[in-house]
This record gives C-alpha cells, structure tokens and sequence, in this order.
C-alpha cells in the first residue's frame, strides 16, 4: 500500500510469506486519509446493492409466498447448483439456500474462487456468491418475482462471509450468537466477537439474519427444553439490537421437532409457534421442519410435513423451510423439492385467513402451554443472569452441551485491542447504523 499498489497485489505477497505485522507503519495521517478513503468505497459499494434489492423488491411487490418458501441446494459443485436452484425457483420456492461443504465452519480462512467439489454442500466462497446471485436475478426476471440468496455467516468466518455477502448482494445469512460455541465447539469469546461485527455487517447491508434454535431440539427434547429455543431466542434479539440489526432483518428460529407419537404433540406445536408469533410481532420468524424423527416412512413423512405447514401458515411465521418427504433417506430429488412447494402451498392457500377466524380458549391446550413455557423461560433467563452467559454455557444450560470459555477453535487468533487500534470499517458502520464509539474508536 504505501508503494501506491492495491489490496490484490499485497494479498498475493501475503500468500507467498509476507508478514504485514514486522512492516513499520508509515505516516499515520496518510494511513487514516487511505483507511477512510477504502471504507467509505467499500461501504457505498454495500450500500447501492441494498438499493437495488430494495428497488427489485418494490418492483415485485406481493408476487412472493407468504410465508416465504425456503428451499436449499447442495451438491458440491456451484454449476450444478445454479441448475437446481433455478429449477427450485421455477417450481415455486422464494428463497434458495446454499448448503455450506461440511466442515467449512471450522476453517479459519475463506476459500477463493468457484469451486466443484465440495462434500454435503458447496464452498462459501465470493466468487460462488457471484455466480449464484446473477443466475437468481436471471429466474428473477423470469418468474416476475425476488428470488432470495440465502448462506453461512458463522464458524470462524463470520465477519468475512458477513463482507463477501454484502458485496455480492445475499438477502440471508443463517447469524447465531451460539451456534458456533454450542455445536461446533469455537471459543466463546471468538464467538461473541465475531457474531458482534457480522451483524453490524449484515444491519448495514440489509441482510435478515437466520438463527440457530431449531439445533437445540436436534440433542435435546422439544417438550422439556421448549424454554431454551425461547431463551436463545430473546439472547439472539438482544444481541441482534446491540449490533444495529432492526427486528424486521432478524429470522429467529424454531422448529417442529416434537416426537410424533406424543398425545396432543401437534397442539403443544401450535403453541410453541404462535407464542413466537406474539412475542415477536415485528420480526420475520424462520420455521424449521420436522427432521429428527423422520423415517424410511415417506407418507408418514409428508403426512407430518403437512402438519408443520399447516402450523406455519395459521401463525404466520415469516420465513418457511419446506420439509422433505425423503428427508431421512437421502439428498432430496428435484421432484421430491416440487412436492414440497405443491403441499405447502396447496396447505397454506386452503386456509390463507384462518388466523383470522379463530381464538384461543383461555383454558386450552395451547394458551395454558404458552404460559408454561413462558414461565419457564423466565426462570430460566434469571438464572443465566445469576449465573453468567460465559458460565451458563460452561454449565451446559444451553442444549446439554458445556463449552468452557477458554477451550474450543479459534481462541489463538483473538488478539486484545492495543491503545493505537484503528478500524475505519467498524467506525462507518457504526455511524452508518448509529451506534455509538467502539473500543479503539477515535471521536
């Protein structure tokens, strides 16, 4: 940089060995004109690709699924991706979602380039978000309605997919406060500080993000722990506001994850789901399909898929994961994807306004389960206050799973901010969002 050469031709030098941190800095006026003059180019650049999603959107308004159907592709390689989720979206889907290469998570670097082999999903990488937002913008244009982009922002990348996203116009990133702490087993710390800075990212693109609560019922039971996914919930919103995120870019998750032989299980579902409603009003709730005790039994399988959609529909959930009937037997076909749109929307058209035409017995299965759980969630949050977010995870309060807060991936690369600590970027994004000073801030 201080040769006059660009961001390109000194990550190439980095490749081959250079290490930035033995170069003596220069003159710190020159460094903070250069600083600002990148931030702000990189921000205006985010900035106009959120004007242009906020103007295709106004183009099409009322042309999308409500709820909005989500549907996900993942073959490994971007190209094969690409054909089926224009298919996906031909056939009806709102929203396409990237399924990330397994493991990818827990690298501590983001690949580069467009790639075509990648195992459970395809590499997150910039050039694939590329590829994929200009053949969705493409089936777009032709079905008259916004395909939405959905991927990855956590692991230990948090922040840089956060910026690739941004830059190549997704409209979702799944962006738990936890996730990455309770299920990948990532430092603590690196988790909250990272989450912190992703969001701040995502806010400032206008990015909905996707939480993780539906993974607490894949280690724990729906029925007893339905107080944590609610607990995690009000954390990730909390979280969420403290990074500039507006309660309309917050997907909070849940899921229909009750064993189906339970008495009254789909009531106590019904439940769960329209609480989250009510508590949530403004926010764009993500509802997960039942997967857990999915079986080789595909009819059974799409009978409880139907149920879930019909859940859905009558509670208004905001962002819908269409179930698969195939779900525990393999990668669903494409046919097994359009059967999925076809129920949902057959099920949600048959009973558009029902929300609307009934109420709830105040000494019913559903309000007295409500109140429970909510009860419950109380208790539980007073004693995450006593206790401590750090050592309530230590403890396993959260999903049965204990992380203690100097173990797991990632801790290394946390470094404490020295007194001299400078980041243009957080500053205009903090401004931008109005938020106030950050450690290291200068005002």
């Amino acid at each position: 940089m201080r040769g006059g050469e660009g961001p390109a031709s000194l990550n190439a030098k980095i490749a081959v060995g250079l290490r930035i941190g033995e170069i003596p800095l220069g003159d710190e006026e020159d460094i903070r004109k250069r600083g600002l003059e990148l931030a702000k180019a990189g921000l205006g650049l985010v900035a106009g690709n959120r004007a242009r999603r906020d103007s295709m959107m106004e183009r099409w308004k009322g042309r999308n699924n409500d709820p909005l159907l989500y549907l996900i592709v993942a073959t490994g390689n971007i190209h094969e991706d690409v054909k089926q989720a224009k298919a996906a979206a031909s056939q009806g889907a709102d929203v396409i979602a990237v399924i990330r290469t397994t493991a990818q998570s827990l690298l501590d670097y983001v690949p580069y380039g467009a790639t075509t082999e990648g195992f459970g999903g395809t590499y997150a990488t910039q050039e694939n978000f590329r590829i994929m937002r200009a053949a969705l913008d493409e089936v777009s244009e032709k079905e008259g309605r916004y395909i939405w982009l959905t991927n990855y922002a956590s692991g230990l990348c948090m922040p840089e997919i956060a910026a690739m996203g941004a830059l190549e116009r997704l409209d979702m990133m799944l962006n738990d406060s936890m996730y990455g702490i309770l299920f990948r087993d990532i430092n603590p710390y690196r988790t909250f500080v990272d989450q912190n800075f992703s969001r701040m990212i995502n806010a400032w693109a206008g990015i909905v993000i996707n939480t993780g609560e539906d993974n607490y019922l894949t280690t724990s039971d729906a029925v007893e722990s339905a107080h944590t996914v609610l607990a995690s919930q009000f954390l990730n919103e909390r979280l969420a506001y403290a990074a500039g995120l507006p309660a309309r870019q917050m997907g909070l998750g849940h899921a229909f994850e009750m064993d189906p032989t339970l008495k009254d299980g789909f009531l106590l579902e019904f439940a769960q789901a329209q609480m989250a409603r009510e508590i949530f009003p403004e926010h764009p709730l993500k509802y997960m399909p039942p997967t857990k005790f999915m079986s080789g039994d595909i009819f059974k399988g799409l009978a409880m898929d139907t149920l879930f959609n019909f859940v859905s529909k009558a509670t208004g959930q905001g962002i819908h994961l269409l179930g698969m009937l195939t779900e525990a037997i393999h990668t669903p076909f494409m046919m097994d994807r359009f059967i999925a749109v076809e129920n949902a929307r057959y099920v949600m058209g048959s009973i558009s306004s029902l929300a609307d035409e009934i109420e709830f017995r105040k000494d019913g299965i559903i309000v007295k389960r409500s109140h429970e759980v909510l009860e419950q969630t109380v208790a539980f949050l007073g004693e995450v206050e006593r206790t401590g977010l750090l050592d309530s995870i230590a403890k396993g309060l959260f999903a049965d799973v204990k992380r203690p807060r100097d173990g797991g991936k990632g801790l290394d690369g946390l470094i404490e901010k020295g007194p001299d600590y400078w980041n243009p970027v957080e500053d205009g994004l903090r401004e931008g969002l109005g938020l106030g000073p950050g450690a290291g801030g200068k005002e």
